[in-house]
């Protein structure tokens, strides 16, 4: 596929999906050929917003379409491995949203049937492919702050959600872990590794879902991390990194950062922001650009997202759902 344009087929109609269809129609080398929903109502709407020739009212019928290269998957992540699967055994590249699946034996299938078909599967873990979180990233591999002592992120929302709201409902997947605090969790991945051993306390809901959830990881270095995501109140959506010779400070929105601060010793703090060239950084094209440069490349994952980071980041979401005691529909406990 070196240098073509990218055919990019959108499963699922909603929130997330119109957002990453509006930015990818922005970019010269994609095109959105398809839509598919479970009705072809829904399919039909989305289709005739952005301009998307074909719409389909069930997602075989997307998963079959041959003129797709990539399918970007956007349904909640209790679906995401039938979706995703049913997309790689038809033979399509996958762009899968986070949480990647519900949990890691979900995620290793996925990875097997990819790896199986020889297809591209990728996590949808935007914030590894924003290029002020790379530029952080660099920083501390090359040692700016020292060795990383401790991390700090959180994610919460002001809420309230009702109980019949998808994040209230197990059988989506509901809970603050998966859909917000697997943000915090892959920041603290992403600079440390997988962690040697995870505490963790939530309050649930009356679904027995997780309102509020805090983290404590810890790695072999002596590096913590001090995590935490909610649905019932407003966070600063902050992180920070410190090591032994300095920190760096994301003051507010940490996932998709368009500044961040250096603070080293004995030195006046350096600002880093977002370049004219990026966009916001709220957009979604960083990843779809990662997922095309890939696909023309013959790359079957991306190394902002490995496949094996996704797969360690599911199977701390796994252990931290073990220590507050959420379990989905289907599953055996303890996972």
């Amino acid at each position: 596929m070196a240098g073509e344009r990218v055919r990019w087929g959108v499963l699922a109609t909603g929130g997330i999906a119109g957002a990453f269809t509006a930015d990818l129609i922005d970019l010269p080398d994609a095109e959105v050929v398809a839509v598919a929903s479970r009705t072809e109502e829904s399919a039909k709407a989305f289709a005739e917003r952005f301009g998307i020739p074909r719409a389909y009212g069930d997602w075989e019928s997307l998963a079959a379409d041959e003129d797709v290269d990539v399918v970007y998957v956007a349904t909640p992540h209790s679906a995401h491995r039938t979706a995703a699967g049913l997309c790689l055994e038809a033979g399509r590249n996958v762009l899968c949203e986070k949480a990647f699946t519900l949990n890691s034996r979900e995620a290793q299938e996925l990875v097997g049937l990819a790896k199986e078909r020889g297809s591209f599967l990728m996590e949808a873990m935007w914030m590894y492919c924003n290029p002020l979180i790379r530029q952080l990233k660099a920083l501390v591999d090359e040692g700016a702050i020292g060795e990383v002592r401790t991390v700090q992120a959180d994610f919460g929302l002001s809420g309230p959600f009702p109980p019949t709201h998808r994040l209230r409902d197990p059988a989506q997947g509901g809970g603050a872990l998966l859909d917000l605090g697997v943000y915090p969790v892959s920041f603290a991945h992403l600079l440390l590794g997988e962690p040697s051993e995870v505490m963790a306390r939530a309050v649930l809901s009356d679904e027995s879902v997780d309102l509020q959830t805090g983290m404590l990881l810890s790695w072999e270095s002596g590096a913590l991390a001090s995590l935490h995501c909610s649905l019932v109140g407003g966070t600063s959506t902050s992180a920070s990194v410190t090591g032994s010779e300095g920190r760096i400070d994301i003051p507010s929105g940490f996932f998709h950062a368009d500044r961040f601060v250096l603070h080293r010793d004995g030195r006046d703090p350096q600002e880093f922001t977002a370049s004219a060239a990026d966009g916001t950084q709220a957009s979604l094209k960083h990843e779809a650009i990662e997922v095309m440069r890939c696909l023309n490349a013959g790359e079957t994952e991306s190394p902002l997202v490995p496949l094996d980071g996704t797969l360690a980041v599911m199977r701390t979401l796994d252990t931290v759902r073990n220590r507050v005691g959420v379990t989905y529909p289907g599953e055996a406990a303890p996972l």
